[in-house]
């Protein structure tokens, strides 16, 4: 059974007012409260919904090891935030009948830290590491022998006088998480034997998603309310969860209704501001920020500026669904609103 060993530094992203977004697909403090809604998360892959050739890899590289008794090959999942990374090394832990130690690399900033989560590992074991380009070069380094050879290298002592002392690890499985491929040392990369990649989702598994959701928080919903939530969740199934809990508390307050009907989902999410195509505040006035510059090409630098938000954060959490459903261009002179990005913006 997969067991949580160490919780993920997680904290709410805030736009530049300081207020969390609805529609941000990082953490939120929401998605890790201990409450029922923890049952929200697959616990095999038959349960995971969506990203199937994902699926079909990693099922054959299970049962794989499972019939040659080994540890699974290190495993390297890559892509936006709230696609199911995490979740998926917990279905992975569950799956082989191993613990999965959860960690993310900004808290392996000192080499012991590292040191004491290896050893510690079992055999067959899944450490899962999130974030895992944002690791120490010492991090890194410390890992190389233990992922390629099961062996930890220590130094002991400094200068002429030092030694070093090698430690036999347990046949592990790593399991790193990124949004940030491209950030990783080729090093580190070529040393997963696995590489998948999570892309947003469709419109029909986001909606079995929420009907799914539903069902496990003991709501009545049409299929016609759990398709607008699914519209509206940019593609992703955290988001998909977090604007369903809040249509429930809508459904529960405002309008002490059983059955959960289209009309209360449009209700409910025009009170946080989020549009039909699953747009936020924030994303309009990026739209219209680019609309009031002739459309563009205006500067990553300048746009962050000018919103309040860090560059990295607009170019890996806010642009990406803009350039999924061809709101927004990247082009080497700046960013461009499209057509369609300057139709939504004269409707809203």
């Amino acid at each position: 059974m997969a067991i949580v060993s160490s919780s993920i530094n997680q904290s709410d992203s805030l736009d530049s007012r300081g207020k969390s977004r609805l529609v941000d697909p990082k953490f939120l403090k929401e998605d890790c409260k201990p409450i029922k809604e923890d049952s929200l998360r697959p616990k095999t892959l038959n349960e995971f919904v969506g990203q199937s050739e994902l699926k079909e890899v990693l099922a054959i590289s299970v049962k794989a090891a499972l019939y040659r008794k080994e540890a699974l090959d290190h495993v390297l999942l890559y892509g936006p935030p709230g696609l199911g990374k995490t979740t998926m090394a917990l279905v992975l832990a569950q799956e082989l009948g191993v613990k999965c130690r959860i960690t993310s690399a900004p808290a392996l900033e000192r080499p012991r830290d590292i040191v004491g989560l290896l050893m510690d590992l079992r055999s067959k074991e899944l450490l899962f590491v999130d974030e895992i380009h944002r690791l120490t070069n010492s991090a890194e380094e410390l890992l190389y022998p233990a992922l390629e050879d099961f062996r930890l290298d220590l130094t002991i002592g400094k200068g002429t006088t030092s030694k070093t002392r090698a430690i036999e690890l347990p046949r592990f499985t790593l399991v790193g998480a990124t949004t940030r491929p491209a950030a990783i040392s080729s090093p580190l990369r070529d040393r997963f034997g696995i590489t998948q990649r999570f892309g947003f989702y469709n419109l029909k598994d986001l909606q079995e998603i929420v009907k799914r959701s539903a069902r496990f928080l003991e709501l009545s919903m049409i299929d016609d309310a759990s398709l607008e939530i699914a519209r509206r969740c940019r593609g992703t199934p955290r988001i998909a969860n977090r604007l369903l809990r809040r249509v429930r508390d809508f459904a529960t307050v405002k309008c002490n209704k059983k059955l959960i009907d289209i009309d209360l989902v449009d209700e409910s999410l025009k009170l946080h501001c989020v549009d039909e195509r699953g747009l936020d505040q924030f994303d309009r006035r990026l739209l219209s920020l680019l609309a009031s510059h002739g459309g563009g090409p205006v500067g990553l630098d300048t746009l962050a500026a000018a919103l309040g938000e860090e560059p990295a954060t607009l170019e890996s959490v806010v642009e990406p669904f803009l350039l999924q459903i061809g709101f927004l261009q990247r082009t080497p002179r700046g960013r461009i609103l499209t057509l369609q990005g300057q139709e939504h913006i004269e409707c809203h």
